[in-house]
């Protein structure tokens, strides 16, 4: 062999050596690359895990509140068609103020004393406003103590 095919060998070798160990460092970077997505996505996807069971809950929730609102909404309903059949059985609890003069012993065509239709139509809608806006904050303290925890 003639020196020149060996210098020719050895810096082929050399190449070869230097292009091996370039491709084994690109490999190692690209391995550990991979092991840190694989860590972010494994992590990713329990977040979402749990993103799904939370909102899972809260579906549930907002489905116990409309029922539970739906079932005051059809109390009230009832009550009302009670009250609009039978209206000498509904009593409201009413405070008076006393005249300061005293009133005759007795009236001749005293009425029993009833409230007028605006009032009851008004009673009935308080009463159906106020169960839903008690149902709306039951839900917001429950979502409140469950999601902002």
């Amino acid at each position: 062999m003639s020196w020149k095919w060996q210098l020719f060998s050895l810096v082929g070798i050399a190449l070869i050596g230097f292009m091996g160990n370039t491709l084994i460092d690109k490999n190692t970077a690209l391995r550990n690359e991979n092991q840190s997505l694989n860590q972010s996505l494994s992590a990713q996807m329990a977040i979402h895990i749990r993103q799904q069971e939370s909102l899972k809950a809260l579906h549930e929730q907002d489905a116990q509140r409309l029922q539970e609102l739906i079932h005051a909404n059809a109390e009230i309903d009832r009550l009302h068609a009670a009250s609009v059949a039978h209206p000498e059985r509904v009593y409201i609890k009413a405070e008076c103020p006393v005249p300061e003069t005293p009133a005759a012993p007795g009236v001749v065509n005293a009425t029993d004393a009833r409230p007028t239709d605006t009032a009851v139509r008004d009673y009935w809608l308080l009463r159906e406003r106020i169960a839903t806006a008690a149902h709306m904050m039951q839900g917001l303290q429950e979502y409140i103590q469950t999601q902002c925890r």
